[in-house]
């Protein structure tokens, strides 16, 4: 059965697992491997049973727990030239470098039971991704860290069945917060992060085009709550008569632990 998990979700580190009976593709490593492999145990999966490890890009909260992980893994590494590249200048392991199977962004490549794509996504990293993983006619895609939404973006949701999508912040909680200006420029510009409003957005296109399960992810824990997201997207499914607790699957993944598990069949807790 074709099963997504997320194991955290947010500003200080993402991962997730997609798995298709013995297939088991992690999606970012931006926690710490013991973190990952106690997440990875609530599903019933050892570090060793990966069968891939993706990346979107080489950001600290995406890539923090690769290097040890990666030694426990041994499973080979896809993402773009850029951002691999850009790893091993920081890390310097030819021993996890050996792993690395770069990946031209808008290509896709056959992992034991599922079909993994990436499109280009407009991030301030070298070759940011989203992915696209697709197993026993389902399909499900991954959109977040991205400034704006582009045609890329809207061509590989479109129609998916579950879509992982970015709400990080309030757009007035981040220009009257704590942050310094450049900071707060990043992240609201054009190749920072989506706000509730632009992943509402996002999500209600999904949704017009037949997508029926919604996660929201990647949320700022400064300028942004679980509550605020949620509400900023049911109000645009509302708006299209979408009634998000009986048209759709909606939630918001946790930051810091394991999230329920996604499948044809509905939501369950671990």
């Amino acid at each position: 059965m074709f099963t997504f998990t997320t194991l955290a979700s947010g500003s200080t580190g993402n991962a997730a697992l997609v798995s298709c009976g013995d297939t088991h593709i992690l999606l970012d490593a931006g926690i710490s491997a013991k973190r990952i492999t106690a997440g990875l145990a609530e599903l019933g999966v050892k570090p060793c049973q990966l069968s891939a490890i993706l990346l979107t890009h080489e950001h600290g909260d995406h890539v923090s727990g690769l290097r040890v992980l990666s030694k426990k893994a041994g499973a080979p590494i896809y993402a773009t030239r850029p951002t691999l590249w850009e790893w091993y200048k920081r890390n310097q392991c030819d021993e996890v470098k050996e792993l690395f199977r770069p990946q031209e962004a808008g290509t896709g490549v056959q992992i034991g039971a599922l079909w993994a794509e990436s499109f280009p996504t407009p991030h301030d990293a070298a070759g940011s991704v989203g992915w696209s993983i697709a197993g026993e006619g389902c399909r499900m895609v991954l959109c977040t860290d991205l400034g704006h939404i582009t045609e890329p973006v809207r061509r590989a949701a479109a129609g998916c069945d579950l879509l992982v999508c970015e709400t990080n912040h309030d757009v007035d909680w981040v220009k009257s917060g704590p942050y310094p200006y450049y900071l707060k420029q990043r992240i609201l510009g054009n190749h920072g992060h989506l706000s509730n409003e632009a992943g509402a957005e996002l999500a209600t296109f999904a949704v017009e085009s037949g997508t029926r399960a919604v996660i929201l992810a990647h949320l700022s824990q400064t300028n942004n709550t679980p509550v605020r997201a949620y509400e900023a997207v049911s109000l645009r499914l509302l708006a299209m008569d979408c009634d998000p607790e009986r048209d759709v699957s909606l939630w918001v993944a946790p930051a810091k632990l394991t999230g329920p598990t996604w499948s044809p069949k509905g939501v369950s807790v671990c």
